[in-house]
């Protein structure tokens, strides 16, 4: 009685045309991607406690400091994980430090809607693009990234905010959507960056239709949700 086909020979006899699936992420991608998003959490503490002393009233600097307290216990969550996985959290976050810490020193903002624009703008293509990494991971890992991804409690409130402050004076419109036009490209910039330094990590960004790169496809979808986003608070790509 003749063995049976392998799994992969058997799924392609059935559907030529079907890719085969990603292989599964290897040990040193899980590693890379929630040591990158620990030091983004860990940023993301120190820029909004910052930023909270460019609030223009107590009530908004009160929330924004609500905000940062939510990023260092997700922080703490991927450390904890880090740890369990075998991996000191400050080793699996260092690689990321100079990228990081280039984008932010980079994109420092100047006053209170400036801030709101980056973590609107910067942190949601950022938290796209984790999203996206974040699919091809096995469990608990997967749903650690997304939930520690920004909620949207804060997407609403820097949406609000830069709404009422474009509809006071629409000029505000043309200054935040060239801010935010350089927040992206320096972003992506730096992502080019780490993708070329970690190709465990870049390997997440799955494969397309035809089985090869999907980094294009992953980037149309970037770009779409980018746009999406800047329409809803009235800025221009």
């Amino acid at each position: 009685m003749p063995a049976p086909a392998p799994a992969s020979v058997a799924r392609s006899a059935a559907d030529p045309d079907q890719p085969e699936p990603p292989p599964a992420p290897t040990h040193q991608a899980v590693v890379d991607l929630l040591g990158l998003v620990a030091y983004g959490e860990l940023l993301a503490f120190e820029r909004m406690a910052a930023d909270a002393r460019l609030a223009p009233d107590l009530t908004r600097r009160a929330v924004l400091s609500e905000m940062a307290a939510a990023e260092i216990t997700n922080y703490r969550r991927l450390a904890d994980r880090l740890t369990e996985l075998g991996i000191a959290p400050e080793e699996a976050m260092s690689p990321f430090v100079a990228a990081l810490r280039s984008y932010h020193d980079s994109t420092e903002p100047k006053d209170w809607l400036e801030a709101l624009t980056k973590a609107y703008v910067g942190d949601g293509i950022a938290d796209d693009f984790f999203r996206e990494m974040a699919a091809f991971l096995g469990e608990p890992d997967r749903r650690l990234v997304l939930d520690v991804l920004h909620s949207s409690r804060y997407d609403e409130f820097a949406a609000e905010e830069i709404r009422r402050a474009i509809a006071a004076d629409p000029k505000v419109a043309n200054r935040l959507s060239m801010w935010a036009r350089r927040l992206v490209g320096e972003g992506l910039s730096q992502a080019v960056r780490v993708a070329g330094e970690r190709s465990a990590l870049a390997a997440l960004t799955g494969v397309g239709r035809d089985g090869q790169s999907g980094v294009p496809d992953l980037f149309k979808r970037l770009t779409a949700a980018h746009t999406a986003r800047m329409s809803a608070v009235g800025l221009n790509n």
